[in-house]
This record gives structure tokens, sequence and C-alpha cells, in this order.
């Protein structure tokens, strides 16, 4: 048995592959209990027998979908005051009043643009999401600084 959040990394009508947000280890399901590519799940799973490669859910106690959005808007005050800081290249991780995170970056100006395309697009950041239990990624960015902020 093993209890955890996980990401669905694939999905087909016969079975899903899961990926614990913890460990990074990979689960293979038998069978698909109706879960969708991108979805996490809080569960626990169980080994099938004889091998213990193949694993069924026991139990889903919740179910949730992250979002991840980039925003016009510009870091917040405190983002900024981060980031002037720290050196290029450097990244520093505060929690938020109440549940998530908030993660500042500082770039390359010129790769402003493209560390925001990273962040947005990198399943780490999804992964990351799930395991502190929120349900939306926020990105700010200003030349220069890029905010990711985990939100319920």
């Amino acid at each position: 048995m093993k209890t955890g959040t996980f990401v669905v990394t694939e999905a087909d009508a016969e079975s899903a592959v899961l990926r614990d947000v913890s460990d990074g280890q990979i689960h293979t399901l038998g069978s698909n209990p109706d879960l969708s590519v991108g979805e996490a799940i809080e569960a626990t799973l169980a080994a099938e027998p004889p091998m213990d490669v193949v694993w069924t859910v026991e139990e889903i106690t919740r179910r949730f979908t992250v979002s991840v959005e980039e925003h016009d808007e510009p870091p917040t005050q405190q983002a900024r005051e981060l980031a002037a800081d720290q050196p290029v290249g450097e990244i520093t991780t505060r929690e938020r009043a109440g549940t998530g995170e908030v993660h500042v970056l500082t770039v390359p100006e010129e790769s402003t643009e493209s560390a925001v395309a990273d962040v947005r697009d990198d399943e780490a950041t999804v992964e990351r999401a799930a395991r502190i239990g929120v349900e939306r990624v926020e990105i700010r960015s200003e030349p220069g600084v890029v905010s990711v902020r985990y939100l319920p």
C-alpha cells in the first residue's frame, strides 16, 4: 500500500500512469478508474500480486486539476523586493499567509519571456502545486523577475 499525491501522466480506457509528486516514483495502474491526464489525486494505491509491478487504486480522497496561468499584473511589491536582494539566476521561496508558496526567480532581462514559458510548460510546476495541495499557479513577470504564486 502507498498513500500519497499523484499526477496522472498518461491515461486511456484500460490503464493510467501516475507519478508520485513526493518521490517521483511511477505507478502503472492495471485499470483506469476514470482518470485524465493532468489530473492530481490524493489516493491510496495497492500493488497487484504476484509481481507487484502493476497497481490498483484502493481509495481516492481528493481529485483536483491544477491550472497554470500567466497574468498581466507585475510581481507584487514583496516579490520585487526579494528579487532586488538576489543575484541573477537565483530563486527564493516564501510561504504565503494561509496556504501556498511564492517563488521569485531573477533572470537576465532578455530571458524573462522564455523563463515564464519554461515555468508554464514544466510538468514540475504542476507536480509542485499538487505536492503543496493547491489548485492554481499564477505567473507574474517584469523584465528580470518572474514570480510564481502557488494559490489555493
